[in-house]
């Protein structure tokens, strides 16, 4: 039974301890979306580099170098090792609150549209808020792995770790970014979830979460705005329902097959952050229906595959591995859902990048990093299958 057992697992999971294992169907999905995201930006910003920047190359060369810098920092991620991050959690989130901090000096942080959430750097500016989103992961997914029996036995391991994630979502919400608190407490109470906590408390968090977020909407006046505007757009759609009628009318127009690449009307100044945040809706006019659901379809095989890594990670009792996996894979999931969503008007406008694909250096080189210590996670497992698949063979004729 023991060599069936070894023979089935070495055909459907071959590994070789000379070569860095990949997941296949995961470096796909994730190229994939990052090739045609670069398409799309170039289609959505050339006219708007020629407008204020007279370079109609302002924006594409640009995201060419924030491509290039992500998948070099992937490269770097893929390559360190997972017990470095598991051991780093502490200090990694004293570091995100002083980031944080960092945007409110002036001189330092810079305002824009009203929001404290870029960090000046000279030659670019640096979003605070997407290095905080992993930076809560791997902290969230270290402590799950250091008291998993508290976690798992009483409410203190519920509530322990939200102490200085509580002190995270403070700052986030003075910023004010209500899209990042949102991305980043679904994640890690998902993560709680998974890894062990009990019902009633699991579900405890997400009242207390849905409260919040409902007091956080409701003591903010331009929150309640779009509130408003997305339950009907069209009541004010030459002001606060402006930039979801635009998108509407972008993916209506759109229908089956769009109406071809570089072809988008929405685009020309009548849609607000076609390139940005509603790259989607530029992307469903140009390539329709069909286009559209693609790239669904590529964020789901994406997810699909991150949750399988957590799996098979759990299989091979890899704490930390699989609930980072786990974690990594509901910020992708939930900020893809979100983005879309408010595409289509299903829920109100949050100003959350479309993973992989919007224009963006913060967003595209953190996502970029993910997919690297997805890559890494994969690796390791397999490694840590390798050896217990030897050690059952030396078993078996010893």
């Amino acid at each position: 039974m023991s060599a069936a057992l070894f023979s089935s697992a070495s055909a459907t999971l071959p590994v070789r301890r000379g070569r860095y294992h990949l997941d296949g169907w995961m470096v796909f999905s994730a190229v994939s979306l990052l090739a045609l995201g670069y398409v799309m930006v170039v289609s959505a910003s050339l006219h708007i580099g020629e407008r204020f920047f007279h370079n109609i190359w302002h924006y594409p060369v640009r995201q060419f170098v924030h491509i290039v810098i992500g998948i070099m920092m992937a490269v770097l991620m893929a390559s360190l090792p997972l017990k470095l991050w598991e051991q780093s959690g502490p200090s990694l989130i004293l570091l995100a609150v002083a980031l944080l901090i960092l945007v409110f000096i002036p001189g330092i942080g810079v305002k824009v549209n009203g929001s404290y959430r870029w960090i000046n750097l000279g030659v670019a500016r640096l979003q605070v808020s997407e290095i905080v989103k992993l930076i809560c992961i791997l902290y969230m997914a270290g402590f799950l792995t250091r008291h998993v029996a508290v976690v798992r036995e009483s409410i203190k391991g519920i509530f322990r770790p939200m102490l200085p994630l509580g002190l995270v979502f403070a700052l986030l919400l003075a910023e004010p970014d209500f899209g990042a608190t949102f991305v980043i407490s679904f994640s890690v109470v998902g993560m709680m979830f998974l890894g062990g906590a009990r019902l009633v408390e699991f579900a405890t968090l997400v009242i207390i979460a849905i409260i919040l977020g409902v007091v956080a909407v409701a003591t903010s006046a331009y929150r309640m705005d779009r509130v408003t505007a997305f339950m009907d757009p069209w009541a004010d759609h030459l002001g606060s329902g402006f930039q979801l009628v635009q998108s509407l009318i972008a993916l209506g127009r759109g229908e089956w097959f769009g109406v071809g690449l570089g072809s988008s009307i929405q685009k020309l100044f009548y849609l607000p952050e076609a390139h940005t945040d509603f790259i989607f809706a530029v992307m469903a006019e140009e390539l329709g229906f069909v286009g559209s659901a693609s790239v669904i379809l590529l964020f789901g095989l994406l997810v699909w595959r991150v949750f399988q890594m957590g799996k098979a990670a759990e299989r091979l009792n890899l704490r930390f591995y699989s609930l980072l996996a786990y974690g990594l894979g509901l910020w992708l999931g939930l900020q893809a859902f979100v983005n879309i969503a408010v595409n289509m008007g299903a829920l109100p406008t949050k100003g959350l990048t479309l993973p992989l694909m919007s224009y963006g250096g913060s967003s595209m080189i953190i996502m970029c990093m993910v997919i690297g210590l997805l890559c890494r996670i994969h690796h390791e497992t397999q490694l840590d299958l390798e050896d217990q698949l030897k050690g059952r063979s030396l078993w078996q004729y010893a």
